[in-house]
């Protein structure tokens, strides 16, 4: 994969992304507004307002495009909010898919990042790419987002849906945000703690997008997870020793949900326990399989 377009490039995973890329000798091309942080000298730049039609011939000639635009779930859903979460993912995802069917020179592969949110609160059920989408506002907007993508499939194209998890990084994600609380000793499990996290080094984020480039049988919906999921238990007690401090201080679930309202009872307070079956399957060797591995190997 020599030219690669991707949106949602100065991001957590899209910053790591194209570092990553570049340093293997592909061609970056970012699909950027044209208000935002110019690339560099040696890449191509495609501007684009998300909630317009792009120029087909703007994304001909890629071999593969991947989009991971979006605006962050992070904050109070309020209908302000919710509109904005839904218009950063879905219209713009369609806007895309249609310019690509549509291009003279279609891409090999079109990745479009989703989330496990798709599952909804499913409790210990154990979840595959062939389980069920749930119900909530997470689910439904997960849905209507990988279906956007869909029109790209049926003309020819290899389309994933990347359903990603709660991604660990240093300085970036959940974890930055849990990380002074803990390194004061005041962190501690949310609501009972016994919700499922389906967690993924921000490594093996990267190294799974480049997995799927190269495994042409890899297509539809794929599970961006660690195989082991950890309850919200686990996950305190595990950063706290990491970080040599104790996680003996819960937020009880009334006020997660004070602070954030149905975004606590959605994504905090709720859980999804799934496995990467479509990854293990194709042979994607995980760096990190436990989270302390994970979490030890950032040097918090």
């Amino acid at each position: 994969m020599s030219r690669i377009m991707i949106s949602g490039s100065s991001g957590l995973i899209g910053s790591a992304l194209v570092a990553s890329l570049k340093s293997g000798g592909a061609r970056i091309a970012r699909l950027a507004r044209a208000s935002s942080v110019q690339g560099t000298s040696d890449e191509e730049r495609i501007r684009w307002e998300p909630l317009q039609p792009i120029p087909p011939e703007a994304v001909s000639g890629f071999d593969a495009v991947i989009h991971l635009a979006g605006e962050s779930v992070v904050g109070r859903w309020t209908a302000s909010k919710k509109l904005r979460l839904r218009e950063s993912r879905i219209p713009t995802t369609a806007n895309l898919a249609r310019a690509l069917v549509h291009a003279k020179a279609k891409p090999q592969i079109f990745l479009s990042a989703s989330a496990i949110g798709y599952y909804g609160n499913r409790g210990g059920e154990l979840l595959t790419e062939e389980s069920t989408s749930g119900t909530g506002f997470a689910a439904e907007m997960a849905r209507e987002w990988e279906e956007a993508s869909f029109p790209a499939a049926h003309a020819g194209i290899r389309t994933v849906q990347m359903r990603i998890g709660v991604v660990i990084a240093r300085n970036g994600g959940a974890l930055h945000r849990m990380l002074p609380a803990f390194r004061l000793g005041l962190g501690g499990k949310l609501g009972d703690g016994r919700q499922w996290m389906s967690w993924i080094d921000l490594q093996d984020v990267i190294g799974a997008i480049q997995h799927i480039l190269r495994s042409d049988l890899l297509h539809g919906p794929v599970n961006l997870v660690a195989p082991r999921a950890i309850t919200n238990e686990e996950f305190s007690k595990t950063l706290g020793g990491v970080l040599s401090r104790p996680a003996v201080f819960p937020v009880p679930a009334f006020a997660a949900r004070l602070a954030f309202g149905e975004m606590a009872d959605e994504l905090l307070l709720a859980g999804q326990r799934v496995e990467p079956a479509k990854l293990i399957s194709s042979g994607y060797p995980f760096r990190f399989l436990t989270l302390k591995q994970s979490l030890e190997s950032l040097n918090l």
